[in-house]
């Protein structure tokens, strides 16, 4: 029994000693299996969703516009206007086809750069359409207050704003340079009347009476807007003349209108001018008609185009590559005219007879003739002698007033009453930007219209 005893107690020991065998010292690091999880806290904490997958949908790019018409359109803001004078100007365009067609042809070769330049600097597109009722869309027009290019610029504010005038060239008909300048004008009179009608009455009478006339208005405890102004026949017909041919445009089948498409890419290309050179001879270079090339170029009043620091060149964009091929395998002179000034005394036979030309020949490049009279001090353009330098001095434009009749009238047509188809004070006056030429025509409150014609713009009308 004692053995049995002794044995039991050794078996015990020895478990004991292989128990504490298996415990960790201080120096050993022991891992700790996680708890079980508990059943009841697994179904009261729902286990987190899986994060939906996120569908990342295609990007449409819209196609830019083929036509710049649907840019026009896109970019109308300004509020409508529907009275009297506007459906009588609908009228008006609607049903003369060819005239509203010369228009159209004509804002075909400079809309895209117009369009361009009013959308970058965030104006309604329906400025892109003034040309129509200032010149016609004509570069060239010229009227009898002696306002000049697309945007009837007279030579005062056309210096104020940076367009260069002198006896070569005219910034006012340059219609790069004058577009920026209207732009920059039109800004100015929104920032100083908070309005566009305001600002587009003021383009067409002056800032400085419609000023006024909001004075006046207010003064009175009256409203200052547009409609509610007193102001001549003229400018009460501008807005809606503008809104008239806004209609149109926007909806041209509603009018019987057909417009032809615009391209939405540049028609013309600028090219400096770094050397003088005759404007027949340019355009022999770019091998487009001497009258293409002027209607492109009527800033420059001579047949020399006098290379100036920044002169330049508009050409379609499919002649320029062979203008430039043509002026680099051209081994003559570029100019074969000049600038001669009149002495004391010089007699035209003189003149003539000293640069190779007859008497004739040099009033008809002068427009000499009738009441001009050829006077001392006067610049002519006369041809170039042979071997000698060309003289192109630089001279300044040839003075100019506005005729007193217009001056009359601008001052009594401010006190004319706004009632529509008032008239002018004087039947000479012309509006400060009014087109070189202007259709005599009477229109009646409530005339019925024409049946429209069908406008397409294809031609090439000027």
């Amino acid at each position: 029994m004692m053995k049995l005893i002794t044995r039991c107690a050794l078996l015990t020991a020895a478990l004991f000693a292989a128990a504490c065998a298996q415990l960790p010292t201080a120096e050993q690091t022991v891992a700790t299996p996680p708890p079980a999880a508990d059943p009841i806290a697994a179904m009261a904490v729902p286990a987190p969703a899986p994060a939906p997958e996120v569908v990342t949908p295609p990007v449409t790019v819209k196609a830019p516009p083929r036509d710049v018409w649907e840019r026009v359109r896109g970019g109308f803001t300004m509020k409508p206007m529907d009275n009297d004078l506007v459906r009588q100007w609908e009228i008006f365009y609607s049903t003369k086809p060819e005239y509203f067609a010369r228009m159209v042809d004509r804002s075909s070769h400079y809309l895209f750069h117009i369009i361009e330049e009013i959308e970058r600097r965030r104006m309604p597109a329906e400025i892109a359409l003034l040309p129509m009722i200032e010149s016609a869309y004509n570069p060239q027009a010229y009227s009898k207050a002696h306002a000049s290019g697309l945007w009837q610029f007279i030579p005062s504010t056309g210096k104020h704003y940076g367009l260069r005038q002198n006896w070569w060239y005219d910034g006012r008909r340059d219609v790069i340079a004058a577009t920026g300048a209207a732009l920059d004008y039109l800004e100015k009179l929104h920032a100083q009347f908070g309005d566009w009608e305001l600002a587009l009455a003021s383009y067409n009478w002056g800032e400085g009476a419609v000023g006024r006339a909001v004075a006046r208005n207010q003064a009175k405890g009256l409203p200052a807007d547009y409609a509610s102004l007193t102001m001549p026949a003229e400018t009460r017909n501008y807005l809606p003349k503008l809104i008239a041919v806004k209609n149109i445009i926007a909806d041209p089948a509603r009018f019987g209108v057909k417009l032809a498409s615009v391209p939405n890419q540049p028609y013309f290309e600028v090219v400096t001018v770094q050397r003088h050179i005759d404007v027949k001879l340019a355009a022999k270079f770019a091998e487009i008609p001497l009258e293409d090339f002027k209607f492109l170029n009527p800033a420059h009043n001579k047949q020399v185009i006098k290379s100036y620091a920044a002169e330049s060149i508009v050409l379609p964009r499919d002649k320029v590559a062979i203008f430039h091929a043509n002026l680099a395998n051209h081994d003559k002179p570029l100019v074969s005219w000049q600038a001669h000034t009149v002495k004391p005394g010089e007699k035209p036979e003189k003149i003539a007879a000293k640069y190779g030309m007859s008497v004739a020949e040099l009033n008809q490049v002068n427009g000499i003739g009738g009441k001009n009279k050829m006077r001392t001090g006067q610049p002519l353009l006369v041809q170039t002698t042979a071997g000698a330098t060309p003289n192109l001095p630089d001279l300044p434009a040839s003075p100019v007033s506005l005729p007193k009749a217009y001056k009359t009238a601008r001052s009594k047509n401010a006190k004319v009453a706004s009632k529509p188809g008032a008239k002018p004070a004087a039947k000479t006056a012309v509006a400060k930007r009014a087109p070189a030429k202007r259709s005599k025509v009477t229109i009646k409150a409530g005339a019925p219209a024409k049946k429209p014609g069908t406008v397409v713009a294809t031609q090439s009308r000027r």
